[in-house]
């Protein structure tokens, strides 16, 4: 049986809920958010992080947002395209819709600008 979510991931499937069903995955000891079948969001040391993209990025650096930055093995850091909503965002559904329907739409729009792969045969 699958070990269920942390309280702080359950609480942020509670929040993100008026997007419809999101669901959290285990993966690298956090969890990814997903929506149909697309992650738009990440969990690691029990801080949430959304997606962004081209179109969203400059946004959230404006509001202060910090990025989703790990150690690698060889020390050195990397930084992927995924930004933490500020605090606020946290305190009710309403104010985290807005910033989790922007990671929702940077998913789609990375999901359709990747080409599909054909099978091999």
């Amino acid at each position: 049986m699958p070990k269920p979510p942390s309280p702080f991931v359950e609480s942020l499937l509670d929040l993100l809920s008026p997007m419809g069903e999101v669901i959290a995955r285990r993966m690298f000891g956090g969890y990814g958010i997903y929506k149909d079948g697309l992650m738009f969001g990440l969990v690691a040391w029990d801080r949430f992080f959304l997606k962004v993209d081209a179109e969203t990025k400059d946004w959230f650096e404006a509001k202060g947002c910090e990025p989703f930055v790990y150690e690698k093995s060889d020390g050195t850091t990397s930084r992927m395209s995924y930004y933490e909503p500020l605090e606020e965002a946290f305190s009710s559904s309403i104010k985290m819709k807005p910033w989790a329907t922007l990671a929702w739409q940077a998913a789609q729009r990375s999901a359709t600008a990747k080409p599909k792969k054909r099978k091999a045969g």
